[in-house]
């Protein structure tokens, strides 16, 4: 039996992360599931959940925007290291989107960059933020996407930066991603500008496999790219380090329809397969993506933002019943 730390974060996070626990535990997945709310206690009993069971699955938590508290979800990927920031994309038969046969993977550094949170105000009227870029952690990420590569069959790696600017902390992580790259030459590897990619990406994204970027560019690209898919809604992500993990939906909160029971949970259930699969139970992980995809595929059981009218439990007892 697993042990696995479940944060339903606020918002429609209770509903979506109840759906996920049950499609998982129908789909005969062993699960102790140690529950831990947000607010204060996610800062105590989480933290002490997580350290005992190593892998988490989390909803959304709403961050205050322009003041207030740091955002819940840096510091828990600082805190624990989480460095490895992973977001499949991939076209969904059923969600009408101007392009089919999306099949890419982003990998993500998630512990530096302008996320290290380290800004102040100079003087009156002018505020600074520090860029933090270093080899170590360009190095790993480097080396995990490549490995991903090497290890899924994927055949090309993209390096997206802003190096032509910003020449000595991008151009440390492009130099440093180059040379991981020919340890594996049976890897394509080619860089990108950011600005250029994001054309690149409403207009071609077929052509990308593995994107490797930094912590800015990487949060931007990765919801671009759900959006090139149906959305946030469809988008599961994953927080992994050395020997802890964390699973989650990377949608907002919802505040506007918390409560009403009609959320897509989706992302959150697709989040739990790929939790699944890190703790070995890769065909429990299959069964529950191809129950989510034939339950879309099938189009009688859809929430509203898929142009249905179904409740967020008619959806998840759907997906249970293609399991």
């Amino acid at each position: 039996m697993h042990r696995v730390t479940l944060i339903p974060g606020d918002g429609i996070g209770p509903e979506v992360a109840e759906a996920a626990k049950r499609v998982i535990d129908s789909a005969g997945i062993e699960i102790h599931w140690d529950i831990c709310n947000t607010g204060e206690a996610l800062l105590k009993e989480a933290f002490i959940s997580l350290e005992q069971n190593r892998v988490a699955l989390k909803g959304p938590i709403t961050t205050p925007v322009g003041k207030g508290f740091r955002s819940i979800n840096v510091m828990l990927r600082s805190k624990y290291d989480l460095y490895v920031n992973l977001r499949p994309i991939m076209s969904i038969p059923g969600i009408k989107t101007p392009f089919n046969g999306i099949d890419l993977v982003i990998f993500r550094e998630n512990t530096e960059d302008i996320y290290c949170g380290i800004e102040y105000m100079k003087e009156p009227g002018k505020a600074e933020a520090i860029k933090t870029i270093t080899e170590y952690a360009s190095e790993r990420i480097a080396r995990s996407a490549f490995e991903y590569a090497a290890h899924h069959g994927r055949r090309k790696v993209t390096v997206v930066h802003k190096a032509n600017i910003l020449k000595m902390s991008d151009g440390l992580f492009l130099e440093t991603a180059r040379r991981v790259s020919k340890a594996y030459p049976m890897i394509k590897f080619e860089d990108i500008i950011v600005d250029n990619m994001c054309m690149q990406l409403v207009t071609k994204p077929e052509r990308y496999d593995v994107i490797l970027t930094m912590n800015l560019y990487g949060d931007i690209l990765s919801d671009l790219c759900a959006g090139l898919v149906g959305g946030l809604g469809f988008a599961p992500a994953a927080n992994i380090g050395k020997d802890m993990a964390i699973f989650e939906s990377v949608h907002g909160s919802a505040p506007d329809i918390a409560g009403k029971g009609i959320a897509n949970p989706t992302a959150i259930i697709l989040s739990g397969a790929m939790m699944l699969d890190y703790l070995g139970e890769k065909q429990g992980a299959e069964r529950i993506r191809k129950a989510v995809l034939k339950t879309i595929e099938g189009q009688s059981v859809l929430t509203a933002d898929m142009g249905g009218t179904a409740a967020t439990k008619e959806f998840t007892e759907a997906v249970i019943n293609n399991l």
